[in-house]
């Protein structure tokens, strides 16, 4: 398997393929040939037609199979399809889209450590992910810039330990799920020694593209913490969360590891009522809160994705007029340089 590279440099090395878990070889196996899903998908080729220049071909196609197979074939407009396929779309230089919507670049206090919020710091594990979303708002983070994970991380951990007021520490991505059991198992270890750390949590979509990735050893790692361990996983669509990959977040919730989503409001894909009702219902139906529903990230290469707030606010309305209050996410837009997530509805 040697070594996964992300578009932007950051690479993770994998086990050989005699050492390797079952994950790690679905992630081998993984799509990156565009024909090759054109022709698995059985696409119409007039409508999937890949660009080979510019921003769409600098973030290339990466989709596991399992994943893959939860499509519609002959769909070209399936909305996990849509998440997934390059556009020419991309390509287009919108005002308001740039490179770090979010600003991540002026909350970085050490290389990978991003601290916007009080109480809160946010490690980048990794820049490799399983899928390559579309809309991803750090495509254009600089993964490969300054140390490798392991200096970055004791630098910025020494900064936690020197900060009593931080409670909390993040581990996002990229996916930190990328990184092996042993290694994020060693990281919670360390974060745990910091007495006045009392929460960890996790920012992955991998247990929703490869639930096999929620390996029995890292559910021990997580409950056994002396932290309250949460992990935050990200689907967009009810069809993400088929029978093999609610048996994985139950694996979690069975040993009390509370299971949060985030979404995102996406054009084409869940910018309507029944399938934003539909999402919830399906979470709730497999003990995962619905927690946020995000508005789009304005990343270079995304603008087409992006759904009108008025639109999402009336979404937003129209679910609490059936859901119950626990199944409705909140609506939230981050702003670069705000203390917090700003709710719209």
């Amino acid at each position: 398997m040697g070594t996964i590279v992300t578009p932007t440099g950051d690479s993770v090395r994998a086990t050989s393929p005699a050492g390797e878990m079952e994950w790690q070889r679905i992630l081998r196996e993984a799509v990156r040939d565009p024909d090759e899903l054109v022709r698995l998908l059985q696409l119409p080729a007039h409508g999937a037609r890949l660009p080979r220049t510019g921003e769409a071909a600098r973030f290339p196609l990466l989709v596991p199979r399992g994943y893959l197979a939860r499509m519609v074939p002959g769909d070209i407009h399936d909305p996990l399809l849509r998440q997934v396929w390059p556009l020419d779309d991309e390509n287009q230089l919108v005002d308001g889209f740039g490179t770090d919507p979010v600003g991540d670049a002026t909350a970085t206090t050490e290389p990978r450590w991003i601290h916007k919020y009080e109480g809160r710091v946010l490690f980048v594990a990794s820049g490799a992910c399983a899928v390559h979303c579309r809309y991803c708002f750090r495509r254009h983070f600089p993964y490969a810039d300054g140390p490798g994970l392991s200096e970055a991380w004791r630098a910025g951990l020494a900064q936690v330990a020197d900060d009593p007021q931080i409670s909390e520490v993040i581990l996002s991505g990229g996916d930190p799920l990328m990184l092996s059991d042993r290694i994020v198992s060693r990281m919670i270890e360390e974060v745990a020694q910091i007495s006045h750390v009392q929460r960890l949590r996790i920012h992955t979509r991998l247990p929703i593209v490869i639930g096999e990735r929620v390996t029995p050893a890292l559910v021990r790692t997580l409950k056994a913490t002396r932290l309250t361990s949460l992990v935050v996983v990200h689907a967009n669509h009810a069809r993400e969360l088929d029978h093999e990959i609610a048996g994985a977040l139950a694996r979690l919730v069975d040993a009390g590891i509370p299971v949060l989503n985030q979404a995102v409001l996406l054009r084409g894909v869940n910018d309507d009522f029944e399938t934003l009702r539909q999402l919830s219902l399906r979470l709730v139906q497999i003990r995962v809160l619905p927690y946020y529903l995000h508005q789009l990230d304005r990343v270079r290469g995304a603008a087409h994705f992006e759904v009108p707030v008025a639109v999402g606010e009336r979404l937003v309305a129209e679910l609490r007029k059936c859901l119950p209050g626990y199944a409705v996410p909140r609506y939230v837009f981050e702003r670069a340089g705000a203390p917090h997530k700003e709710l719209l509805a």
